[in-house]
């Protein structure tokens, strides 16, 4: 049972992994909470739902295409919400942020209704029987394409040029924009590509439960930024191993002591890691000079 349990809890603290990259990449380059992001993955997923029932798209057309609206609404949502804040107080961001969650949440009740909608999948359903453990296909290729994403992202962001350009906004918006690099499009295309790995999330949380309503950015978008703050937000290994804790020690919890309190165990691990280490498992403390 330990072993099914743990391969559940892989399975979802992937998607948990996936959601909590959007979180740590914005937090990493602007230090700023994008609240919104757990709306925009419901946003994504919507956008999914609506390629594939609506306009009757295959999967594997369907789903690039939502990642990429979700990834151009991302962008739109910084340039109209957050570029003209950015050195504004933090509460106004914030204030911002929220804003556009309860938009966002809104919108998707006035498009798709207030109910939950299944999430038909073309996928036929296989399990496999491996040394006591079932894994169905769908779970495997989570638990595949969760980490392959999340490799190709780590590998973007520490050899690529742009990813260099990205750790140079981090450090520093002014001197970056002193030696060259386009910081609006750099912001821009952060906010992009953390959303469009929400949208996969999203696809992944509707056909692993068949079921997706619109307000599941809130609960899911809570865990993932669980999962950020728990690995050392800004960090983006930390996010992958933030979210995987959250998703192990959930699913174990509920599955030995009580399903009813799933949340309180995710919830309860992350308080005792910052008492213990506040900046998280990755995170490093910073000392602010003043």
């Amino acid at each position: 049972m330990f072993t099914q349990q743990l391969m559940n809890g892989i399975t979802v603290g992937g998607i948990y992994a996936m959601i909590a990259l959007g979180y740590t990449m914005v937090y990493g380059i602007l230090k700023i909470v994008n609240f919104a992001h757990g709306d925009v993955f419901m946003l994504g997923t919507f956008l999914a739902l609506f390629c594939t029932q609506t306009l009757g798209l295959g999967y594997w057309i369907a789903f690039p295409i939502a990642a990429a609206a979700t990834a151009a609404a991302a962008m739109i949502i910084e340039r109209a919400a957050y570029r003209n804040i950015r050195s504004a107080d933090k509460l106004a961001v914030l204030i911002s942020a929220l804003g556009v969650s309860i938009f966002l949440q809104n919108l998707a009740q006035l498009v798709w209704g207030t109910g939950t909608h299944p999430f038909k999948s073309e996928i036929a359903l296989v399990t496999f029987k491996i040394g006591g453990v079932t894994l169905s296909n769908i779970q495997i290729g989570i638990i595949i394409l969760c980490l392959v994403l999340m490799g190709i992202l780590y590998y973007t962001v520490t050899k690529t040029k742009i990813g260099v350009a990205m750790r140079a906004v981090s450090q520093s918006i002014p001197n970056a924009r002193l030696m060259g690099v386009n910081t609006d499009r750099i912001i821009s295309f952060t906010f992009g590509i953390g959303s469009a790995l929400a949208c996969v999330a999203g696809i992944f949380v509707g056909i692993y439960y068949d079921a997706v309503f619109p307000a599941m950015g809130y609960n899911y978008g809570l865990k993932a930024f669980a999962a950020a703050i728990l690995g050392g937000i800004g960090s983006v290994p930390g996010a992958m191993i933030g979210g995987f804790v959250i998703g192990i020690v959930e699913t174990l919890g509920g599955a030995y002591i009580s399903a009813g309190y799933r949340d309180a165990f995710a919830f309860g691990i992350l308080i005792l890691v910052l008492i213990f280490k506040p900046s998280g498992i990755l995170g490093k403390l910073r000392v602010e000079k003043v």
